[in-house]
């Protein structure tokens, strides 16, 4: 077996940190989502591992999305992070993908327009939103932009 997995030599690497890139969880692209506008899907996605309300404000107005990154540490944060968190945490990256997705029209582009290629959060240490330094990871922000797109396009075609 080979120490990389065959990959689609086309396939669309990223990072959820880069800002300047509009599919990252970092790029300032503001959303209404729950009643409260977030400045980006990472701010959402860190407020969200918490049920304490007002812990959930302090993160969503952390002036950046490294800050709000960290506030979402919960070893950091000293907070503790909700008993579900585990279940429902790439709902809440898939939620906020989608509504940024449909609320901004560079990000559906850039879905729509990818057509088929496949997605990869290239971390090298996250296995489970990234594809880690081997490319065995999990790979579940990938995943979800792919869900995100399927979806984006279906409803393009229906239109």
């Amino acid at each position: 077996m080979p120490l990389f997995p065959d990959i689609d030599p086309n396939a669309i690497f990223l990072s959820r940190t880069d800002e300047e890139y509009c599919l990252s969880s970092f790029a300032a692209y503001p959303f209404y989502l729950d009643e409260k506008e977030w400045p980006t899907i990472e701010h959402y996605f860190q407020a969200n591992k918490f049920e304490d309300k007002a812990y959930q404000e302090k993160v969503r107005l952390a002036p950046s999305p490294k800050k709000a990154r960290q506030l979402g540490r919960a070893r950091l944060a000293k907070r503790k992070i909700r008993k579900d968190w585990s279940s429902v945490k790439v709902t809440i990256m898939t939620r906020a993908v989608y509504t940024c997705a449909k609320t901004h029209e560079a990000i559906r582009h850039e879905l729509v327009e990818s057509g088929e290629l496949p997605f990869f959060e290239s971390n090298n240490y996250d296995y489970f939103w990234g594809c880690g330094r081997d490319r065995r990871g999990e790979n579940h922000y990938g995943k979800v932009l792919m869900q995100v797109r399927k979806k984006l396009q279906e409803e393009t075609s229906n239109g």
